[in-house]
């Protein structure tokens, strides 16, 4: 995998649709913080949804894009608040089992999200073929792969500008990768 590659694809993409990729990444941010979290998922999607069809026909990213995947609405509800109370658990009872989850879950489901927008698949099988992805070949790519976006993503959410244009790059690098091994 050319790691290389993908951080040159996700660039181009992002220098070349910066206003309308931080108008998308606004109202994903807003839908989120006015839904109290709950929309968050969902609102990922359809982000995830609009990215991919920047990078696979070139359209320029719309706001409305945010709300294309309200049919994921329940599974990833569900699974966000099953995430989210085991990650809770994990961390009142000590914090390592906590980090350690968050960690484990976020490697596995990688590619939860791009497999659930792109192949349409349910929950389970999504959940399944990601974790068929990051453990099968190329291991260490993916790896890399992953400790790159949750850096990108960490830095990024560390301060609102940083979200702005960090979020938009880590995701297309993502789903620039995710191209290259479906």
């Amino acid at each position: 995998m050319n790691i290389k590659y993908h951080i040159e694809t996700a660039w181009k993409h992002c220098i070349g649709n910066i206003i309308s990729l931080i108008i998308l990444t606004l109202v994903v941010a807003a839908v989120s913080v006015v839904s109290i979290g709950i929309l968050a998922p969902v609102a990922f999607a359809g982000y995830t949804y609009s990215l991919f069809q920047l990078l696979k026909h070139n359209r320029e990213p719309k706001a409305q894009d945010v709300f294309s995947q309200l049919r994921l609405f329940l599974p990833l509800f569900i699974f966000s608040l099953i995430v989210f109370i085991i990650t809770i658990i994990g961390f009142t009872l000590f914090v390592i089992p906590g980090i350690l989850f968050s960690i484990i879950m976020g490697y596995t489901c990688l590619y939860m999200i791009p497999i659930m927008v792109d192949k349409k698949f349910g929950l389970l099988d999504s959940i399944k073929k990601s974790i068929s992805m990051v453990t099968s070949s190329h291991l260490s790519d993916h790896i890399i792969v992953f400790i790159i976006f949750a850096a990108l993503t960490t830095i990024g959410g560390s301060s609102f500008i940083g979200f702005l244009f960090l979020q938009p790059f880590a995701t297309l690098f993502l789903l620039s990768v995710y191209e290259e091994i479906v």
